[in-house]
């Protein structure tokens, strides 16, 4: 067998965490199922796992390291060169001199799964279940105020997802370990679901913020006014200022949807007067008013 440092890329002073770390990037790179119908990296994928099974435990690789440092490395095969030192039991022949080094590494190997598929290569990895996903459509008021509701997953099973406030349109929650089965004893799946806000009536969202389109009458524009207006937490005071026109733009810091990193948004209100279908009374009055020196509502566009 190769050296199982270098095959795992590795110093002989590697940690156990780098060493763990090399094994899972060549792993995940030389597995069967990602590289279906390659010889070469079905063979790279066993000598890896064979490796990772003499340096992940401690006592075989305290035997390997022994070995090595006695001169019997894996370039030793049994019938050595004229000239050579037999090779050496390491295990059963401590202390009793020499014999064939075959048997320490099939003694390292033996419980590593060398009968997995009648081919001497060790066990394939255990395997996460697929994840399964979902749609969970909320209204907005439940986007803004969060809760638990309940979902029903692929497959009939229902499981109660927890909606943090301030959801937004898109975001996917991710419930780990119900997706599916492993298919061969690894960790579950897990589930991923999506989330969808349904218009309101009247509000809608900016980001964080909230907006509303405020309808006043001409009195309350031209006079000013303090006036009942819904939020998302409940309806409060807001005052109009006089003179007020379509358009103008009041803020209620704090009334928006909350932040994934904490604080909230605002809602923002814009004005829009609101004239009667017939009022004789006004176009009397609007037919006989004369606006004042200078008054050009267009001249913003000049």
């Amino acid at each position: 067998m190769d050296d199982p440092y270098k095959t795992l890329g590795v110093a002989k002073t590697a940690s156990q965490d780098e060493i763990r770390s090399a094994y899972r990037k060549l792993a995940k790179e030389l597995h069967p199922d990602a590289n279906p119908g390659d010889a070469k990296a079905e063979e790279r994928f066993k000598a890896v796992s064979a490796a990772f099974a003499i340096l992940s435990d401690a006592e075989k690789r305290a035997e390997y390291d022994a070995a090595a440092r006695a001169g019997f490395g894996p370039q030793f095969r049994q019938g050595g060169a004229a000239g050579q030192r037999g090779p050496f039991n390491f295990r059963q022949g401590r202390g009793r001199g020499f014999d064939d080094l075959g048997d320490i590494f099939s003694d390292l190997f033996t419980d590593f799964g060398t009968a997995n598929d009648g081919r001497g290569g060790p066990p394939p990895p255990r395997r996460k279940g697929g994840d399964v996903r979902q749609t969970l459509t909320l209204d907005f008021m439940q986007a803004a105020k969060g809760g638990k509701h309940r979902v029903v997953l692929p497959g009939g099973r229902s499981v109660d997802v927890a909606v943090p406030a301030g959801a937004d349109d898109g975001q996917v929650l991710r419930l780990r370990g119900q997706g599916q089965a492993s298919p061969n004893g690894g960790n579950p799946g897990d589930a991923l679901v999506e989330l969808r806000i349904a218009e309101h009536r009247y509000f809608s969202r900016d980001g964080q913020n909230v907006r509303l389109d405020l309808p006043i009458s001409l009195r309350e524009a031209a006079l000013g006014a303090k006036i009942r207006v819904p939020t998302i937490d409940g309806d409060v005071d807001v005052r109009v200022p006089e003179g007020s026109s379509s358009g103008t733009l009041l803020r209620l810091r704090g009334k928006g949807f909350a932040g994934q990193k904490g604080g909230r948004g605002d809602q923002i209100i814009r004005l829009m007067v609101a004239v009667p279908d017939r009022d004789d009374a006004l176009r009397a009055f609007l037919e006989t008013w004369t606006p004042p020196r200078g008054y050009d509502p267009r001249k913003g566009l000049r």
